[in-house]
């Protein structure tokens, strides 16, 4: 039977290059979407015709309910979870002193609620089979800050603070707990930037170039492998350089 890899925000970007290679290294695939359910649904049909196993699961992850509704799914549709993936998250460059509560309580609720929940499922079956891999997706805005984005870098700044305890926590019953901070990735988020603007961080980089989703897979699929085992609290940073 085939481990099984949850991905939150699987449907596009980032989330989608992340189910299509651990589906190429042999997971059963859970892909969760909010409310993209046709692009989920066809890189479902991706994975398939490639000869992986997948599936879609619509689940907003700020839904304590929810999150708890579809891991059973999943472990019924699928099997225990193996790897879980939280990927989902927002994005707003905006004033410190123009945000509103709503705006700074949505960051939180999709970055660091939706990491709760998700962790909290799945964590129980993890501790149970002595096996297990989270990984939970940053940014370097996490690591350094970012102006005109500071409640989306103390979300993610949260989930390297979150990675490391949890990692404590868990270590003995040989469940692994990691993070991925990107840099600045080539994605539908950061297509709004503007080409000029794209440019101008490329060149930032010591690599001279953006990142791209299959950057940040592979990089999660490196830390849920084998070869990783003895690796757990730690930020592994594609980033090309731009924080070092």
């Amino acid at each position: 039977m085939k481990r099984v890899a949850l991905i939150t925000g699987a449907s596009r970007g980032i989330g989608r290059a992340i189910a299509l290679q651990l589906a190429a290294d042999g997971y059963a695939v859970a892909v969760n979407y909010r409310t993209h359910a046709d692009e989920a649904e066809a890189l479902c049909d991706r994975i398939r015709q490639q000869g992986g196993t997948a599936a879609a699961f619509g689940c907003d992850v700020t839904d304590e309910q929810a999150v708890s509704a579809m891991v059973q799914a999943v472990t019924q549709q699928l099997g225990e979870i193996s790897v879980l993936v939280h990927n989902a998250g927002i994005a707003q460059q905006k004033l410190f002193t123009d945000l509103s509560a709503d705006e700074w309580h949505r960051m939180m609720a999709v970055h660091v609620d939706g990491a709760f929940y998700t962790c909290r499922a799945v964590l129980p079956q993890m501790i149970a089979r002595h096996e297990g891999n989270i990984v939970l997706v940053s940014s370097m805005w996490g690591q350094v800050g970012g102006s005109c984005e500071v409640h989306y870098s103390t979300a993610k700044a949260a989930l390297i603070g979150l990675t490391k305890a949890l990692a404590k926590e868990v270590g003995p019953s040989s469940v692994r707990v990691n993070c991925v901070a990107p840099g600045v990735i080539r994605t539908e988020m950061t297509a709004g930037l503007g080409e000029d603007t794209l440019t101008e961080l490329a060149q930032e980089a010591p690599l001279c170039r953006l990142g791209t989703p299959e950057d940040v897979a592979k990089a999660v699929s490196f830390l849920v492998g084998d070869g990783a085992s003895f690796i757990t609290g730690q930020v592994l940073a594609p980033n090309g350089g731009i924080v070092i």
